[in-house]
């Protein structure tokens, strides 16, 4: 088919849609809501996948936590992580294991934390200095501990943003003095800023002291001794599963335990969970653009049936046409190329809908939306398709008619 010819047919398209312009746009409306839908629901499942990416990082790669059994008071039994069944020495032994690069032992305390005339509750975290390197977390301010800080017990202490702007505000937190427990410490370093962990807690909100030191001076005397985690890092991806096995076999023997008897701890592979979140947030992403691409189903339905209309209504056109020459692919060819336009036309209008919802989405949430441009550009595409399918019946119903026969309608 010659240019001119095409230009002309497209021309005449255009004629047709702007003489109805009310109908066609009621006819692309189901395009736009379905695009912008499909657009606004990808861009609010990335972003949730980046999030939940970002807070699975932000703990360390090919992570282990080795989380102390549950504790018993009398009658009374606590969770995971309030028994005194881990030690330092576990922790050294898991340590010389193969595959392992490095294992951190640590306890935590919930504590009033006073500054001059201000005090804010929050979280202190007992750990050797190899906690910083396996969750991979170092000092914007400062600096981090020593191992020979931490075999001394010195009162040094690396806190969190949140605590330092509770704290001092916009003053330097280095070197100043806060109390923990009636103990005097030393800040000697500012930890990165990594907001929001699993369950919405604030990771800035807390402070980092020597393990020792936390041992001694803050944990209660049922704890003293004892450690309530272990952070293991894991040489690859791939050495997770049976450094795991290594891990179970061989605090089972430090800890005694015989054959049928339950553990005495508990081990958690972060990189499962990131999987097993990252599949569930894929599937919830691909579920709501289903669901957004139902819409773009329902105006592919719309084109079609506004097309078999147009055919009814142009029947004496079309037999002109053809008694003047047209062939029958030329008719087919001009009402597909409506529906393609209607489809199109829509599409477009809806991509620029959808992108503007995600931005006010950005907004709106709590976490950043990410509008990608496959998205768009599979928008476009399958609006195309849509456009083709459901235009092919009225425009093949069309170029079947006889000449004759429509000439007398």
């Amino acid at each position: 088919m010659t240019s001119p010819l095409f230009a002309a047919m497209f021309a005449e398209a255009w004629s047709a849609l702007i003489a109805n312009r009310l109908r066609s746009l009621l006819t692309m409306l189901g395009m736009i809501i379905g695009v912008a839908a499909v657009i606004l629901m990808l861009a609010i499942g990335g972003g949730v996948q980046r999030e939940v990416s970002a807070s699975i990082s932000g703990l360390g790669s090919n992570l282990l936590i080795i989380t102390a059994g549950s504790g018993r008071q009398g009658g009374i039994f606590g969770g995971a992580g309030t028994g005194a069944t881990l030690r330092i020495d576990d922790a050294e032994a898991i340590a010389a294991l193969p595959d392992v690069v490095a294992a951190s032992p640590s306890t935590s305390v919930a504590a009033q934390v006073v500054a001059g005339p201000t005090n804010w509750a929050t979280n202190i975290s007992g750990v050797t200095p190899s906690w910083f390197t396996v969750n991979e977390w170092q000092a914007s301010e400062g600096r981090i501990f020593f191992e020979r800080e931490d075999r001394a017990g010195a009162r040094v202490a690396v806190i969190g943003q949140t605590v330092a702007a509770k704290l001092f505000g916009a003053r330097d937190a280095i070197d100043q003095l806060i109390r923990i427990k009636g103990v005097t410490f030393t800040v000697i370093g500012v930890l990165d800023a990594r907001g929001q962990g699993f369950g919405g807690q604030d990771r800035d909100d807390q402070i980092v002291v020597p393990l020792t030191s936390a041992t001694r001076l803050l944990q209660a005397n049922e704890f003293r001794g004892t450690i309530r985690n272990i952070s293991v890092s894991i040489a690859s991806a791939e050495a997770l599963e049976p450094a795991t096995d290594d891990i179970i076999r061989l605090l089972r023997r430090l800890h005694r335990l015989r054959p049928g008897e339950q553990d005495d701890f508990q081990v958690a592979n972060l990189t499962a969970i990131t999987d097993t979140l990252s599949v569930a947030t894929t599937a919830v992403s691909l579920l709501l653009a289903a669901i957004g691409s139902i819409s773009l189903v329902v105006g592919g339905i719309g084109i079609m049936n506004i097309m078999l209309v147009s055919v009814t209504e142009r029947t004496r056109e079309i037999g002109i046409r053809m008694a003047i020459g047209a062939s029958r692919a030329a008719v087919r060819l001009q009402f597909l190329m409506e529906a393609m336009m209607l489809s199109l036309i829509g599409c477009g209008i809806g991509v620029v809908t959808g992108i503007s919802l995600a931005v006010v989405a950005d907004g709106l949430l709590s976490f950043e939306t990410q509008i990608s441009l496959a998205s768009v550009l599979v928008a476009f595409a399958v609006s195309a398709a849509i456009g083709v399918f459901f235009g092919w019946w009225p425009a093949t119903r069309a170029a079947k008619l006889s000449p004759i026969e429509a000439l007398r309608s």
